[in-house]
């Protein structure tokens, strides 16, 4: 593994990292034809203006609509080297914390530049539309992008701020019931909308609770993603959560506050209101 990818995979903001390592790191001339590892990293790409130059990505790239008519060439789970390969390639995006380390070396044995991008916050997401934006020639439109984004997110901390703080609950998924930490984005997300996330202290990124620990935390609101639709019924007869008493039980889409992309400031709007139609209904002791 080169030092330049080395250094690059250990950047907050890759598109500094670009101009710490100095010309020779970055593509010589615009990428033509990207390979995008991740759902996310496709719609990214999109976003900024290069979705025409992507050639091939994983499955559940499914956003926008074009995105599906691209050859796949495995999911986040399990690539297909010698498909990749055969795309020629000339940059293949790599997720920083979710592309697994041998996938990216073995990508690198082949001679294929591999980029590993960082968005684990809000504020990454337009740090990697601007970074891919750079390799692709385009930066005018994925600074428009970026730029939009960063306004709307602003404007949301800035409307928000102040709420009085509520305690959350996140279950991503059901059977056993996962929820997040404060290194997750959804957390993050939370926290901008004036809720406090009541397992953020938990060492796992995603860690599996039981029923017994939600209901000692006494969330006021439970936020269901739509993966897990259905299980927000399952709360229903554990009275003693104040988050049941007051009808505080929401469904919230998984893809707006889960993948890193410019939707998250649709998901950050919806679970604003979200939570304030929650501290109203408390509030009205309901």
């Amino acid at each position: 593994m080169t030092s330049a990818i080395a250094m690059l995979r250990t950047c907050s903001a890759v598109a500094l990292c670009w101009l710490a390592l100095g010309p020779s790191a970055a593509p010589a001339e615009p990428a033509q034809r990207i390979v995008s590892l991740t759902p996310h990293l496709t719609e990214l790409a999109f976003s900024a203006g290069a979705g025409g130059r992507l050639v091939g990505v994983v499955e559940y790239s499914d956003h926008p609509a074009q995105a599906r008519r691209i050859a796949r060439i495995g999911d986040a789970f399990r690539i297909d080297l010698e498909r990749v390969a055969a795309l020629r390639p000339d940059i293949v995006l790599a997720w920083e914390s979710g592309t697994a380390a041998p996938t990216i070396e073995r990508l690198e044995s082949l001679g294929l530049s591999v980029l590993s991008i960082r968005t684990q916050r809000l504020a990454d997401v337009a740090d990697a539309i601007r970074t891919i934006g750079d390799i692709a020639g385009t930066q005018a439109q994925a600074a428009a992008a970026a730029a939009d984004y960063e306004a709307r997110i602003g404007d949301l901390r800035a409307r928000y701020a102040g709420r009085r703080q509520l305690r959350v609950f996140v279950q991503v998924n059901d059977r056993p019931i996962y929820t997040v930490n404060d290194a997750q984005i959804i957390s993050e997300i939370v926290a901008l909308c004036g809720g406090r996330n009541v397992f953020a202290d938990l060492d796992q990124l995603a860690p599996v609770v039981s029923v017994e620990a939600v209901i000692a935390a006494n969330p006021e609101a439970i936020l269901v993603t739509d993966v897990a639709r259905g299980a927000e019924q399952s709360w229903l007869r554990w009275k003693s959560i104040a988050a049941v008493r007051a009808q505080n039980v929401y469904v919230i889409p998984a893809d707006d506050v889960a993948r890193p992309t410019i939707r998250l400031a649709d998901g950050v709007a919806h679970v604003c209101r979200t939570l304030d139609t929650a501290r109203a209904r408390l509030a009205a002791g309901r």
